[in-house]
């Protein structure tokens, strides 16, 4: 599917969000690393995920969760193309690759991906907002305070919601003078990403005025530690109540897309909302 098609499905299904399963081949993701490194382990995943409602995969071979090291260029391309390719050639799904590096995200739009999804929003790597121009695909800018190795050690803000819109704001317009069109840009608050408790807690409350930039919102709250404080459920992979409850208000607060490891239960949750709204 290219950058056209898929502004079109998007606009199509406004009336519901999207489903972006979550496929990270890492050995150190916070809740699946490790589970799906082999091409036969990924492939299942993505059929699963697929059979079960997904709209996008979101491939990652570089885990982003707090004090991760970095992964070079060369070695997230040798975790992703492969799989990419694989899962092009059985299915049509969107997909979307989750990296900071412009030279990751090109090799794999060469092998077939339609979105990019970068958390550093195009501060990483200052050729990415170029590159999604120029391959004419939409690219997903997400806030962060710091890196993912010192993101959340004490993050700190005067006024959370205003300050992440105002970066937002700030990276869409980057965007913008870089080529992208307005209707190529989705944005993300970035929830657990340099955010406490509180602070991930005003941003979904706040949601409705984070949408007012006039950017699709993507939502990614999936397993994350503030749901398992809140429910005192300790393991990541025990916390799919939780996350579906922030995909429910994500709902009813009109986000595009919801970023997820648990896509049957998510698929449900918006199947039953969507048809009591």
């Amino acid at each position: 599917m290219n950058a056209l098609e898929l502004k079109i499905w998007l606009g199509d299904r406004q009336a519901r969000p999207l489903v972006m399963g979550i496929l990270n081949v890492t050995p150190d993701s916070f809740s699946d690393g490790g589970e799906f490194m082999s091409m036969d382990d990924a492939i299942r995943q993505a059929r699963q995920m697929i059979e079960q409602g997904a709209d996008l995969l979101d491939i990652g071979g570089e885990s982003t969760r707090p004090g991760a090291d970095r992964v070079a260029a060369d070695a997230q391309i040798a975790r992703v193309v492969a799989v990419i390719r694989e899962i092009r050639r059985v299915s049509q799904v969107v997909i979307s690759i989750d990296t900071t590096l412009s030279a990751v995200a090109e090799a794999a739009c060469d092998a077939g991906a339609g979105l990019i999804n970068d958390i550093s929003a195009g501060r990483e790597d200052a050729g990415m907002l170029g590159l999604a121009a120029r391959r004419n695909v939409p690219i997903v800018l997400m806030h962060m305070l710091g890196v993912p190795g010192t993101m959340q050690q004490d993050p700190i803000y005067q006024d959370v919601t205003g300050e992440v819109c105002r970066f937002l704001r700030d990276r869409a317009a980057a965007a913008l003078a870089a080529g992208v069109p307005a209707d190529h840009i989705l944005i993300d608050p970035g929830i657990g990403f340099g955010k406490n408790m509180e602070h991930n807690l005003q941003l979904l409350h706040d949601l409705p005025q984070i949408g007012s930039l006039g950017y699709k919102v993507v939502l990614g709250t999936s397993r994350k530690r503030f749901i398992g404080t809140i429910t005192g459920v300790e393991k990541p992979q025990d916390r799919v109540f939780g996350s579906t409850a922030t995909v429910a208000w994500g709902v009813t607060n009109q986000v595009a897309v919801v970023r997820v490891h648990d896509v049957g239960p998510t698929v449900q949750t918006i199947k039953m909302l969507r048809a009591i709204i």
